[in-house]
């Protein structure tokens, strides 16, 4: 069970705080089930759900194991789908997203990221399902990766440029592949 201040992963939401654990009865049946009351960190609202519910939930990574996945970058290999139908392209996307796993994560950004060059290299538009799931890979990548780390969100693809140590005429161009 998660403990209040603790900031956890919450399904497809990103981060959230766990600002109460108490009894609710939301079915109006008089049984009292327990809920956390969470806050997300990026977005308005309060979410309340139940503890014992379905959605995905997990601690957000340490500040230690997001350095370690960051210090990892070199070595990771970014792979370019290039799939015909949008479908099963977003299919594709949408599995990745819901493993819920950074790793993953950066690796989807990165394959993105090169996938977006490749466009313009070849004066081709970058399409909306790519600009789609980019978008949201980063929100939820940059999101944990800020929470862990006691940053602002947009200064998480320069944190990740220091800390892999690219020379400065590199930092722009791989700043933008994170």
């Amino acid at each position: 069970m998660f403990e209040i201040g603790e900031k956890i992963v919450y399904g497809s939401m990103g981060v959230c705080e766990v600002q109460d654990v108490a009894p609710m009865d939301f079915g109006g049946g008089g049984e009292k089930e327990l809920y956390y009351v969470l806050r997300p960190l990026y977005q308005d609202g309060v979410i309340y759900a139940p503890v014992k519910g379905a959605v995905y939930m997990r601690p957000i990574l340490s500040a230690q194991e997001v350095n370690r996945l960051i210090d990892g970058i070199p070595q990771m290999e970014a792979a370019v789908v290039e799939e015909r139908s949008l479908t099963m392209l977003a299919a594709h996307y949408e599995t990745i997203l819901s493993t819920h796993d950074c790793r993953e994560l950066l690796t989807l950004s990165m394959s993105l990221y090169e996938k977006k060059q490749r466009a313009r290299q070849q004066k081709k538009k970058f399409g909306q399902i790519d600009t789609r799931f980019m978008k949201r890979t980063e929100e939820l990548l940059f999101g944990e990766m800020a929470a862990a780390l006691g940053i602002p969100v947009e200064q998480v693809p320069d944190y990740i440029v220091q800390r892999v140590g690219f020379p400065p005429e590199a930092a722009s161009s791989q700043a933008g592949r994170l």
